[in-house]
Order: C-alpha cells, then sequence, then structure tokens
C-alpha cells in the first residue's frame, strides 16, 4: 500500500478540492435563492403590508356590499326611522323659514303665500313617498356600486395618510429576474430551485464527508507516514477549512407558519411569513463585527477570525514548516502552532454557533417580535423556529476534527 499511499492521496486531494468547490458553486447559487425567497416572504409584503391590507378591506367591503339585502322587519325599521328623520326636517324647515321671514313685508307676504299653500302640510303628506324611494335607491345594485367605490376611496386616503409605501425594489427586482407574475409564483419557482440545488449538491456532500470519515479512520489505525503523506492530508485540510469559512455556517430563521383572525366576519390568513432571518458565514460576521463602530463589537470580532481564521491558518502553515524544516521543529511557537492550537479550533465550533444564534435571536427578540404586541387577542397564530445548521458547519468541523488527528499523528506517529 505504501508505494501507491502518495498516489492515492494526491488523486484524493485532487478529487476532494474538485468536489469541495463545487459544493461552494452550488451552496452560493442556492444561497441567492434561498435570501431572494426570503426576501418575498418577509412580513414587509404581507402581514405588515398596508397594500396587502388594502386589497383585502376592498375584497370584504365589495362582498358585503353586493350580499347586502334588506330583511322584513329591518326595512320596517328603517322606513320608520327614514320617516321620523323627514317629519324632523320638514318641522325644522318650517320653523327656520318662519324666522327668516319675520319683521319686513316681504316675509310677511311669503309667509302668508305659504301659509295659504300650506307647502309644508304637502311635504309632510309625501313623506311615505319619498321614504319609499328611499328605500329603492338603497336597493338599487348601481347604488351599491357608488356606496362601495365610495368607501374603498375613503379608505385609501387613510391608509395612504396613516402608512408609509413599501419599497418593492428588491420585490419587483426578484419577480423579473424570474419573469413571474405574482409573489406566490415566484415563491413556489424559487422552492423548486432551491430543491434542486440541494439535490444537486447531496451526491458531493457525502462524497466528501465520506472521504472525512475514511481518512479519519485510516490514520486513526496507522502509525507512520512520509513528510508527503502529511502535507497533502494538511491540503486536504486546508481545503476544507475554506470553504468551511466562506459557505454559512448556520441559518437563523423564525417565522409565522400560519396566523388566522376575523375580520367583519371574514377569515383572514396569512402564511409562512418571515420576521427574522440570517445566514452569515465566519469571514461575514468577522467582516460585519471588525467594521462595527463600537469597541466592543470589535474586539469580539477579533477573537473570532483569532479562532477560527488566525490559529488554523497559521497550524496550517506551521504544519508544513515542521514536516520540510527540520531544524524549526524544536522552535516553541512551532509546536505551539502545529500541537496546541486545535483545541482552538474545536472550541471555536461551539464558540461561532452560539454566538451567531445569539445575535439570530437577539435579533428577532428587539426587531421583529415587538411588532406583534399590537396585534388583537383573539389570534390563531402558529410561530416556527426554522433555524438550521449549513453545510459550512459540517466543512469547518471536518477541517477541526481532521487536523486535529493529523497534528496528533505528526507528533506520534511520524516517520521522518
Amino acid at each position: 500500500m505504501k508505494p501507491y499511499k502518495t498516489l492515492v492521496l494526491s488523486i484524493l486531494l485532487g478529487v476532494l478540492t474538485a468536489t469541495a468547490s463545487y459544493v461552494y458553486i452550488i451552496e452560493s447559487q442556492k444561497r441567492t435563492l434561498q435570501e431572494e425567497l426570503i426576501e418575498l416572504s418577509m412580513v414587509k409584503y404581507g402581514l405588515f403590508n398596508v397594500d396587502v391590507w388594502k386589497a383585502e378591506l376592498t375584497e370584504i367591503i365589495s362582498r358585503r356590499i353586493n350580499e347586502f339585502e334588506l330583511e322584513q322587519d329591518r326595512e320596517e325599521e328603517l322606513r320608520e326611522r327614514i320617516s321620523s328623520f323627514l317629519d324632523s326636517a320638514v318641522d325644522e324647515l318650517e320653523e327656520s323659514f318662519n324666522e327668516h321671514n319675520s319683521g319686513s313685508v316681504k316675509g310677511f307676504i311669503k309667509k302668508n303665500v305659504a301659509s295659504l299653500t300650506d307647502v309644508f302640510g304637502v311635504m309632510k303628506e309625501d313623506i311615505p313617498v319619498i321614504t319609499e324611494s328611499i328605500i329603492r335607491f338603497i336597493r338599487d345594485p348601481e347604488n351599491r356600486a357608488l356606496a362601495q367605490e365610495f368607501l374603498i376611496k375613503k379608505m385609501e386616503e387613510y391608509s395612504d395618510k396613516t402608512f408609509s409605501e413599501v419599497d418593492y425594489s428588491s420585490y419587483n427586482l426578484i419577480l423579473q429576474k424570474y419573469g413571474y407574475d405574482t409573489k406566490e409564483e415566484a415563491i413556489q419557482g424559487i422552492k423548486s430551485r432551491i430543491d434542486k440545488k440541494r439535490t444537486q449538491r447531496l451526491p458531493f456532500s457525502i462524497f466528501i464527508f465520506s472521504s472525512v470519515i475514511i481518512l479519519f479512520v485510516y490514520l486513526l489505525f496507522t502509525s507512520s507516514h512520509k513528510p508527503i503523506h502529511y502535507l497533502l492530508l494538511t491540503i486536504i485540510c486546508a481545503v476544507l477549512l475554506g470553504v468551511g469559512l466562506l459557505l454559512p455556517m448556520i441559518n437563523i430563521d423564525a417565522r409565522v407558519s400560519e396566523m388566522n383572525f376575523q375580520l367583519l366576519g371574514e377569515t383572514i390568513s396569512f402564511t409562512d411569513q418571515v420576521l427574522y432571518f440570517k445566514s452569515k458565514s465566519i469571514l461575514e460576521v468577522v467582516s460585519l463585527m471588525v467594521l462595527n463602530a463600537k469597541i466592543d463589537v470589535v474586539l469580539v470580532g477579533i477573537l473570532v477570525f483569532s479562532f477560527s481564521v488566525l490559529f488554523p491558518v497559521s497550524k496550517l502553515i506551521a504544519s508544513t514548516i515542521y514536516l520540510y524544516k527540520p531544524e524549526y521543529r524544536e522552535q516553541k511557537w512551532i509546536k505551539f502552532l502545529v500541537f496546541k492550537t486545535a483545541k482552538w479550533s474545536m472550541a471555536d465550533v461551539m464558540v461561532v454557533a452560539i454566538f451567531m444564534a445569539y445575535i439570530g435571536f437577539s435579533g428577532i427578540i428587539s426587531e421583529q417580535l415587538k411588532d406583534l404586541e399590537t396585534i388583537v387577542t383573539h389570534v390563531d397564530m402558529m410561530t416556527t423556529n426554522a433555524s438550521s445548521l449549513e453545510v459550512g458547519f459540517y466543512f469547518f468541523t471536518s477541517f477541526a476534527v481532521l487536523s486535529n488527528l493529523v497534528s496528533h499523528k505528526i507528533m506520534y506517529g511520524k516517520e521522518f
């Protein structure tokens, strides 16, 4: 096996590098699709969108006005109210007329003419006829349409004065990019594309992690290796580290999976409303923190960078020097980097995962869930935590485990 060990490891390195690169490309494409899907599913385009509420209320108002029918008992009550109102209106008109025309000759003549013709009495006699005309007016479908138009117009005026306009630039770009007409079509289409990307990636991911397991078991049960073998293994670790640093480790995803409530006798439903989403790689997290204005956040970013990038890369470089520069093997800093920093890499898996989870859930509490405090009490709502570990986490963990074992073998099972 020994004569072929170098060839096998070289081939495996080439295949793993190509495969990891392909996985990175597929994951990057999937990540773009996922970000676009999240954008379309955000509450600003659904539950917290004034245009959606306008559409819902418009439909409810239209349906209610079209369904409007006067029941017999309600019609009689309405007729009595209209008659009473008209009778009072005529009395007030007569009183106002007499007051206005008192104290002058012209007014005296008008009052006498009105009295002789009994104009106000005639008006009262016509009240039943006028009442029936009003009832017919209410029943007329054309007048219902006018009332519907008036109510919708007023609702739009009030909402425009109350709420700010929604920025649809990103929304429209996504629909235009994929040629969809509606948000629902776009969401279903993008979900289908994401599923295809997952299917594409799966066999390559299985190959990579199976190879890492095989290498781990092989190293565990073998002792001596040549420097070239350790070098090839170190490069394999570097490939795993690079992809692990560039791809997201964890997705923080909180959303309202379903929300139902009654409004004006109608059920209004919202589904899959994203409240908060964050997906960052280690390098992206470090970049965001280092560029932050707060010194404490910058310091934490430097620590994360040290644990996740500086120590692992230094360890890989030091391992190469240790293998091919015998004069440096007794240097304390070389020994420290090769044999002592592995535990820092393992600790970072936990540190970064906990830290990103902290950022995500703190954001949920402080930025998103406070908006739900204003929602009415009688609401049937189901929320879900769709957070998940991403492939970057497994790449980084594979690097940490494999590099730790390689360091152990360099120290105790060397053949130089």
